[in-house]
């Protein structure tokens, strides 16, 4: 099974888990909502083959535009779609948004917290701190500075970020 096709199994299965009745859950409130949030060098369009699914389970589902600016902003782009969920809402992260999801983990809408493939750090916890305790991901030596700004090369992108992908489909994501 390729990384894509786990990331949607597993953020199926949670949202699936949250919605079916459990002994030990039965206080938990049922989502129908699902916030799905982008991480770096990507955006909303990454999880086009896991919303399908969730649809399918019935679910409503909106993934936020992370403006990739800074980390308050990110979590105020997540927080205003959250506020737009009518109840209880999971709120799923990939890889630097879980700094995003673990922030924005706190709006009254959210019922639970799924992180993919994403650092789970404490509340208010610096990710630069966080991220030297960890082996440095192979797409981080393939980072280009436009002044401010960073975004992968496209060798980097290509192998590292989407290397599991066809070579057209994985071209196309680079584009974007």
């Amino acid at each position: 099974m390729d990384r894509r096709t786990f990331v949607g199994a597993t953020v199926v299965a949670a949202a699936s888990s949250i919605l079916a009745p459990a002994a030990f859950a039965q206080s938990a409130p049922k989502a129908k909502n699902v916030v799905l949030v982008h991480g770096l060098f990507a955006d909303g369009s990454s999880w086009s083959e896991v919303i399908p699914r969730l649809q399918a389970a019935g679910l409503n589902v909106t993934a936020v535009q992370n403006p990739l600016t800074t980390l308050p902003e990110a979590v105020d782009a997540a927080l205003r779609v959250l506020a737009r969920q009518d109840g209880p809402t999971v709120l799923a992260g990939h890889s630097f948004s879980g700094m995003i999801v673990t922030d924005a983990g706190v709006h009254p809408n959210v019922s639970a917290v799924v992180y993919v493939a994403a650092r789970a750090p404490d509340a208010g916890e610096d990710y630069t701190v966080l991220a030297q305790k960890f082996p440095a991901p192979p797409a981080s030596a393939g980072i280009v500075f436009d002044g401010d700004e960073g975004r992968l090369s496209e060798a980097a992108f290509l192998h590292d970020f989407a290397g599991d992908l066809p070579e057209a489909k994985a071209k196309a994501l680079y584009a974007v």
